[in-house]
């Protein structure tokens, strides 16, 4: 096997030529295109230019073209009257200048009646609160003297004791306003709105602060004196025993008209 040189094998022949030598000995042709009328089928797709299809018309011009062509215009919308489109125009345009003075002339009449009724409400709040007080120091008035008859002290020495004391002394509490004793005081010894005892008199004062409506007593001076009046009567059926005590009343020294 290694002595013997190497000898090819002779191709098979057929017709004195060999098998298969015309796949390479001849030359390759292309297999002709298909024609339909004289021309390749599908050649008109490569050769034919691209002819754009015309747009169907009507009435001589294209259909859709004035979509494109027009401008854009809104639709007027309804009007009614001439007058409609003009009073829109001026509720848009907000308050003229004589719209403003007359809103102003208004708010400013509405503040000034306010402002006038001020003062009556403030005295009338004033006239409250003083009254309370004194309805205060006469419910212990009455306490105080129930108090007596309790312990049989209700005689004639304590009774007169009891119309001479401070009345503020009655209260379980003392108004914010209250400024103490003085003796013989005038109306500027405290500030208006605040009461008082007179150790001189044994009257117990306001002195008024909001009084416009207040009409004062025979003094003349702008402030309420209250005192403790107990009225007595003769017993029945023994006048000759003495007197009892019949009323307690916690009233003004001199009458007054405020606000009446």
């Amino acid at each position: 096997m290694l002595a013997k040189p190497f000898a090819a094998k002779a191709a098979p022949t057929e017709g004195g030529e060999p098998v298969g030598a015309g796949l390479l000995a001849k030359p390759f042709a292309a297999k002709a295109a298909p024609t339909e009328g004289g021309e390749p089928v599908g050649a008109s797709l490569l050769a034919k230019p691209f002819v754009a299809k015309a747009a169907p018309t009507e009435g001589g011009k294209p259909v859709g073209a004035g979509l494109l062509a027009k401008p854009f215009a809104a639709k007027a919308g309804p009007t009614e009257g001439a007058g409609t489109h003009e009073n829109s125009i001026r509720s848009c345009r907000g308050f003229t200048l004589i719209e403003l003075i007359v809103v102003i002339t208004v708010i400013v009449i509405l503040a000034g009646l306010f402002l006038v009724r001020i003062p009556g409400y403030q005295e009338q709040a004033e006239k409250a609160a003083m009254q309370q007080v004194e309805g205060a120091l006469q419910t212990a008035l009455v306490l105080r003297y129930g108090a007596l008859m309790t312990r049989g002290a209700a005689n004639e020495k304590e009774l007169s004791a009891l119309a001479a004391d401070n009345p503020m002394n009655w209260l379980q509490r003392l108004p914010p306003n209250y400024r103490g004793e003085y003796y013989d005081p005038t109306p500027r010894t405290v500030a208006p709105g605040n009461w008082m005892f007179d150790l001189k008199s044994r009257d117990l004062i306001y002195v008024v602060d909001h009084g416009d409506a207040f009409t004062p007593g025979k003094d003349g001076k702008k402030w309420i004196r209250f005192h403790a009046r107990l009225g007595y009567a003769p017993m029945l059926g023994q006048a000759q025993a003495g007197k009892e005590l019949v009323s307690t009343l916690f009233e003004p020294t001199e009458p007054y008209h405020w606000l009446d």
